[in-house]
């Protein structure tokens, strides 16, 4: 039985390593490399929500214009999370992320050229496709590098990547665009010039530097074993065999447990994103903060809210014997809980503002990163990983689609506290669906 850097080195992160000194070399560096990549994605998204406050100061845009700039980077996304994960199954995922990369970079770029409502809009289209590479292809790596019983830890520590990568580019995009000092003629356009600096460096090390599979630097390809159902009978999941694209795009889409956790994403995902693109216009308008106290306010939402990926991760693999789905239906029953209670936490005060922010983060990245994450690679297996994350984001991101117009819909005409408790709905939903298949796991992950 292999035995974790974490059982070695009880400091590190839980990365397993073979006995083969290149393999460990390896699968950190892949594991580091796709953590700072995925999470460059962020700055390049986090900032739209912190630039929106400036631009309506600016230019004037009501919410319901600025729900059509983030529709338009919502609808492309969600798109291409169908299209991409495809995509890297069948070209590598080195080419379709670092093409995503590259169009992400370039838009946020000229995003600073031109303030029109149909110019953000196009330019977000743009964003929101390249965007759209990342998430599918990255999971389809980590799948090719990490053995099924290791996934719950892994990936719960993986997948902090879009959460404190959130966080910080919330508080990096907040310094940029709020700091008039800082080159002053260029105003609420720092908040799309700097962040895509910086991705393009991040971009440069990732295509240089990643490999998709082991076999790409001579080592032997990850086994993968089937997973068991709910109903205790086996199912193909791939073993390392040669499968053709078109039949694992097949039995990917076959697999019931694909689409219950897709439309369970929906329902987060247009909570999560809500919280994402809003919480900032939330503190400014209802809260009556300060745009500055409001960005590195909500940033606590990532920033405390990786805890949840961590407890998430561990709790699946530690007390329910790998099982994914029954993390996820309690702690999204406790987002419930927490979007029922914030509104009377924020009334208290700033303190209880972030305290509520903080609650709320918890309980959305718990099942979040584990279900998009570790389930979708349990679903899809090695070869249709990106197929299967991809289909699953695909399915969620329409939640994010309609996002922007609830909120701007439900905030016209009742008020920001009756949206917090849709949210309660929504949550009590998905947690019911995950319940469902409570006892789903994947085989290749009990402990040998």
């Amino acid at each position: 039985m292999d035995h974790s850097l974490a059982e070695v080195m009880p400091t590190a992160l839980p990365v397993s390593a073979p006995s083969n000194r290149a393999a460990r070399y390896w699968r950190w560096r892949i594991f580091i490399i796709t953590w700072i990549t995925y999470a460059g994605f962020y700055l390049c998204r986090k900032n739209i929500s912190v630039v929106m406050p400036l631009l309506q100061q600016d230019r004037g845009y009501t919410n319901a214009q600025l729900a059509k700039f983030v529709f338009g980077y919502s609808l492309f996304y969600t798109i291409g999370q169908f299209v991409c994960g495809l995509l890297s199954d069948r070209f590598g995922t080195r080419i379709v992320v670092g093409t995503g990369l590259f169009m992400v970079v370039g838009a946020n770029l000229l995003l600073g050229f031109g303030s029109s409502l149909g110019w953000l809009i196009l330019l977000a289209c743009l964003a929101g496709a390249g965007q759209s590479t990342g998430w599918s292809g990255l999971v389809k790596t980590m799948a090719c590098w990490f053995r099924p019983k290791e996934r719950g830890v892994v990936m719960a520590w993986w997948c902090t990547n879009y959460v404190l990568g959130g966080s910080l580019a919330t508080v990096f995009a907040t310094f940029v665009a709020t700091s008039v000092w800082l080159v002053p003629r260029w105003g609420w356009r720092r908040g799309f010039w700097m962040p895509a600096l910086l991705l393009l460096a991040i971009t440069l090390i990732y295509v240089f530097f990643v490999r998709d599979n082991p076999s790409d630097v001579g080592l032997p390809e990850v086994e993968e074993e089937p997973v068991i159902p709910a109903s205790g009978v086996a199912a193909s999941a791939g073993s390392g065999a040669t499968v053709a694209p078109r039949s694992v795009v097949r039995e990917v889409l076959a697999e019931p447990t694909l689409w219950l956790i897709g439309s369970m994403y929906f329902f987060l995902i247009l909570t999560r994103y809500a919280f994402l693109f809003w919480l900032p216009l939330y503190m400014t308008q209802h809260l009556k903060y300060s745009a500055q106290d409001a960005g590195y306010t909500s940033s606590l939402y990532e920033l405390v809210g990786f805890l949840g990926a961590i407890i998430a991760g561990y709790a699946s693999e530690k007390l329910f014997d790998s099982r994914r789905f029954p993390v996820g239906a309690l702690m999204l029953w406790g987002l419930a809980l927490t979007s029922l209670i914030l509104p009377k936490l924020s009334a208290m005060g700033h303190v209880w503002t972030a305290v509520g922010i903080s609650l709320v983060g918890i309980m959305t990245y718990g099942p979040d990163t584990l279900m998009s994450g570790a389930a979708a690679q349990d679903v899809g297996s090695n070869e249709g990983a990106a197929t299967a994350s991809g289909f699953i984001d695909g399915i969620g991101h329409l939640g994010m689609i309609l996002s922007p117009f609830v909120v701007a819909f439900v905030t016209a005409h009742y008020s920001w506290d009756v949206l917090f408790f849709l949210f309660v709905v929504l949550s009590l939903i998905a947690g019911e669906l995950l319940a469902t298949r409570w006892n789903y796991k994947p085989r290749g992950a009990v402990a040998t």
